[in-house]
């Protein structure tokens, strides 16, 4: 295991059981086993080092699967729910980590300069989902009255929601009904 593979380690279970307001890059060198500068030579900022936890630690590879998307192969009801799994485990995994910024307004907003300086959000998953969906109504795969944004804030905001609700109860996301239910609207479209 490399020295940046151990911090990254070390940085996913510091945020994942402090969150990643009170998670300290102090306190990940330390869990880690290095100095905080040796952290620093390898990820630029708390930042950085959150988006490769993201991209790199988090149980799903929904930013892999939504970067593999091409329009035009396999059905796309099927991709849709690969997206759903994907999408509910990513946000369950992630949640804990990213809900502790809201608590702190100026932290926040740090945290949102910080995503734009990477070029990175939130917003992201739901523009390239929207493309996609975009691309194969164009293809004609897709009734012409479908709204990709919309098509792709209603499954990714379900998403989101069956992973919340996931911290509450025992009752599981259901990738398939919601998919089945947000395509049964589309080809009413």
């Amino acid at each position: 295991m490399t020295t940046r593979d151990r911090m990254l380690d070390a940085a996913a279970h510091v945020m994942r059981t402090k969150g990643l307001a009170r998670a300290t890059t102090k306190e990940i060198a330390k869990a880690a086993g290095f100095s905080e500068a040796a952290l620093y030579k390898h990820f630029a900022d708390k930042t950085e080092l959150f988006l490769s936890v993201l991209r790199e630690r988090a149980p799903s590879d929904l930013t892999g699967l939504l970067a593999g998307l091409r329009a035009g192969r396999g059905e796309v009801r099927e991709t849709l729910v690969g997206i759903a799994r994907a999408a509910i485990a990513f946000y369950g995994e992630t949640f804990p980590i990213a809900a502790s910024i809201f608590s702190e307004p100026a932290l926040l907003a740090a945290h949102r300069d910080a995503l734009k300086v990477h070029g990175v959000g939130p917003a992201t998953v739901p523009e390239t989902l929207a493309r996609y969906l975009e691309a194969e109504r164009e293809l004609g795969r897709l009734p012409a009255g479908v709204d990709p944004g919309s098509a792709a804030d209603l499954l990714l905001g379900a998403c989101h929601y069956q992973a919340f609700l996931g911290f509450f109860s025992d009752r599981p996301g259901d990738p398939e009904a919601l998919v089945r239910t947000l395509w049964d609207g589309i080809r009413q479209a």
